[in-house]
């Protein structure tokens, strides 16, 4: 497998960023860590390796990239509105820096990308994607929280003003601009989600991103897997390689 490691001085988070590529050919799919995690993660916990078939086949091509959740979302520290804030350049810089990296090394210019990631990785999955499907041509979404007002961050519901725009199932019932939801309908995205052990929360927010999807039109296949399904790394091997061998 063609495995490389870049890492380069981001001027809109202004510290060091680092990222891993994985394949030599395939879709394109940018990979958002878990909560608190790092862009070694996928491979650490062994998600490179049950999926490796579909890498070294050439059907994808994998970009993991790192996080700063511990400055934005679970900075508990700060206020809402400075979380935020940092969520938005981790924004940029994602936007600003690493799609055009992705771009340039598959040789495309207008390449449009996939999301995906488990946890708090699919909650970055599904939030890029409908805050910039011009750039992203669907997510690949597993387990994730999808509203900011929960305990996971320790945000209320009175916070939500603060947050409005990275809370996903908080903004997308007032997307109404053509624009967006034409690219929405030129998507393609995945989201699935157990019914077991810690994934309450997850199941209820991913039936509520389904209906709004459907509201508004947005391609998607909802998965919902059985009750021995638990929010955890062997599960997701499963999801993953079952929505890579329909992707």
């Amino acid at each position: 497998m063609q495995i490389e490691y870049h890492k380069w001085y981001s001027e809109n988070l202004n510290r060091d960023m680092e990222l891993k590529v994985y394949g030599h050919y395939g879709i394109p799919i940018i990979i958002f860590p878990c909560s608190h995690g790092r862009f070694y993660d996928y491979e650490n916990f062994g998600m490179i390796h049950a999926i490796e078939s579909h890498i070294n086949s050439g059907k994808v091509k994998l970009f993991t990239v790192d996080s700063v959740d511990n400055e934005s979302w679970y900075n508990f520290s700060i206020l809402p509105g400075d979380r935020s804030a940092r969520h938005e350049a981790y924004d940029k810089y994602i936007c600003n820096e690493v799609v055009p990296f992705i771009r340039e090394h598959c040789r495309s210019k207008d390449l449009r990308i996939k999301t995906s990631g488990a946890s708090m990785g699919a909650y970055h999955a599904v939030n890029f994607f409908l805050k910039h499907p011009d750039l992203f041509s669907g997510a690949i979404a597993l387990s994730g929280l999808y509203r900011l007002d929960r305990i996971e961050f320790q945000l209320q519901h009175f916070d939500l003003p603060f947050v409005y725009f990275n809370s996903p199932l908080t903004y997308i019932n007032g997307i109404t601009d053509t624009w967006v939801l034409d690219w929405y309908k030129q998507s393609h995205s995945l989201i699935y989600v157990g019914q077991g052990a810690w994934e309450e929360e997850s199941l209820e927010d991913t039936r509520a991103l389904q209906q709004f999807f459907h509201e508004k039109g947005i391609p998607a296949n909802f998965d919902y897997w059985g009750n021995d399904v638990n929010h955890d790394w062997p599960w997701w091997f499963k999801m993953m390689n079952h929505a890579l061998n329909i992707l």
